[in-house]
């Protein structure tokens, strides 16, 4: 039986801020992009409930619904938005080619990767039954709506040590659990927290349960990892901070990445290593992690791969 093949000028994969953003700029330059949104259309902001720092929304939105608005957005202009996964790439010669959902092959002139990344979470069930309602992966997304309140944020490396630091301007107390007797983190983002009056550090510390009222997070469970002796802190809000995980899997062995997965671009550009394939928004972003700068870079992505099409289609003319 043989296999489906479709080609196409611009394949996009995955579908957030970046990938509708590239989405709606490749389709207003006639490039007549592709998308497959991946299994979770929407990435990250599907999973937060109110987004308040995104331009053109005064009132705010929520993120499922800002989602939509992008989508609709990529779809006025004529982008083929389609759900499904792509399962594996060939990026050794052009046209690319990438498997869709293990059966399809789309070969792409320029391939655009939205892919995003993941929140890594400590897999307990009380922290997706209060995701979005006091439990967070982002601070900067979500400390606002804690202004005044006490918090925790679980979390040893700079990571963490910065978000603790953002939260205790706009909280009462932060809480800061961290499960060995020291931090990962820089001994200047070490010195920051240690100099923030209202940020307790509690060493040897493990988060068994989040604990609420069955609408919002009410307390934290903790127990100490050498004397087995488990306290509740009373908390209206929980973040995690122990990291990203990008979603790169299936481009390993093609494209470059950091030591953690993370696509590398030429800085200023959204190129990837390989001709014609470009990176936007949180898959090569580990540093801001925003809906806006990964909207921004799916601009850019788009206005990358527009500008390697007309340069090749240049060059082809001129040969001839």
């Amino acid at each position: 039986m043989s296999q489906e093949v479709e080609h196409v000028e611009c394949l996009i994969i995955g579908s957030g801020p970046a990938g509708y953003t590239a989405a709606i700029y490749a389709a207003r330059a006639d490039l007549k992009p592709v998308m497959y949104t991946g299994m979770e259309p929407g990435g990250q902001l599907t999973q937060t409930t109110e987004v308040d720092n995104f331009p053109g929304y005064p009132a705010g939105i929520t993120g499922p619904e800002m989602m939509e608005d992008f989508r609709k957005q990529a779809e006025r202009f004529g982008t083929d938005i389609r759900f499904g996964y792509v399962s594996s790439v060939d990026f050794s010669s052009l046209p690319h080619k990438v498997v869709v959902d293990e059966i399809k092959t789309i070969t792409a002139d320029t391939v655009i990767i939205s892919t995003g990344a993941t929140a890594k979470w400590l897999g307990l069930p009380s922290e997706q039954k209060y995701n979005g309602f006091g439990v967070s992966a982002c601070a900067v997304c979500d400390g606002f709506f804690f202004k005044g309140q006490d918090v925790a944020i679980v979390g040893a490396g700079d990571t963490a040590a910065e978000e603790a630091t953002y939260l205790a301007k706009l909280c009462k107390k932060v809480y800061m659990l961290v499960r060995r007797d020291e931090f990962r983190a820089s001994k200047a983002m070490v010195h920051r927290v240690m100099n923030t009056p209202n940020i307790e550090v509690i060493y040897n510390t493990e988060t068994k349960e989040i604990l609420g009222n069955g609408k919002n997070v009410t307390a934290v469970k903790v127990v100490n990892n050498q004397t087995g002796a488990e306290t509740d802190i009373p908390v209206e809000g929980f973040f995690v901070a122990i990291g990203h995980k990008p979603n790169t899997d299936i481009f390993k062995g093609w494209l470059d990445m950091d030591d953690t997965g993370y696509l590398k671009t030429v800085p200023g550009s959204t190129l990837t290593n390989v001709e014609g394939v470009f990176a936007s928004g949180d898959v090569q972003d580990s540093y801001y992690r925003q809906a806006v700068t990964a909207a921004g870079s799916g601009c850019m992505a788009a206005l990358d791969a527009e500008r390697y099409l007309a340069a090749k289609e240049h060059d082809v003319k001129v040969v001839s």
